[in-house]
């Protein structure tokens, strides 16, 4: 394990979010309530959830702030961490909960549920920009997609998201092109 598992939990639902609208098929995965809601189940928030119109697009202007963290490098991204956790006025705090041991919460249960996964995310970019792992941090490496990824893994060889395929893309193209070198 990289990180601690909220923080690897906030991060992978920071990636799954921005990729809500970076799909290669043109659709927006957090477009109704319904998306919002099984992204809340999915990734475990707790707390308030209005499950209205109006929420989706607070949670949709998250996305929208989180996608600049992906390209930037440490430096910017701590500006722009701090920005967030500033302006959410974060005020961080011990908790434990359902299958959860101890872990850090930032805002009440009653804030926002945007709110909520704007400081949870910033706060999970906190440990990766002071552990300095921020090389983790990335954009999909195939040449046609904007998607971004986390790289959790233990030898950091992570190249490629996991929303557009584009692993198994990339590596179909590298069986093609060997082929047609061989019958060349």
């Amino acid at each position: 394990m990289t990180f601690a598992p909220d923080t690897e939990a906030a991060l992978q639902a920071a990636v799954t979010l921005v990729n809500t609208g970076l799909r290669r098929d043109g659709v927006d995965a957090m477009a109704s309530v319904a998306d919002l809601d099984r992204f809340y189940l999915e990734y475990g928030y707790t707390g308030r959830h209005d499950r209205s119109d109006d929420e989706v697009a607070q949670v949709r202007a998250v996305r929208d702030r989180l996608l600049p963290l992906f390209s930037a490098g440490r430096d910017e991204a701590a500006e722009l961490v701090n920005g967030m956790l500033r302006e959410a006025m974060a005020l961080p705090y011990l908790t434990r909960h359902d299958q959860w041991d101890w872990h850090l919460h930032a805002t009440p249960l009653d804030a926002p549920v945007a709110q909520r996964i704007i400081v949870e995310a910033a706060m999970a970019f906190v440990d990766v920009i002071r552990s300095d792992e921020y090389g983790r941090v990335a954009v999909c490496a195939a040449p046609d997609c904007r998607a971004v990824l986390i790289d959790l893994s233990r030898n950091r060889s992570r190249r490629f998201c996991d929303v557009n395929n584009c692993a198994n893309r990339a590596h179909v193209a590298a069986y093609r092109a060997r082929r047609a070198a061989d019958t060349a």
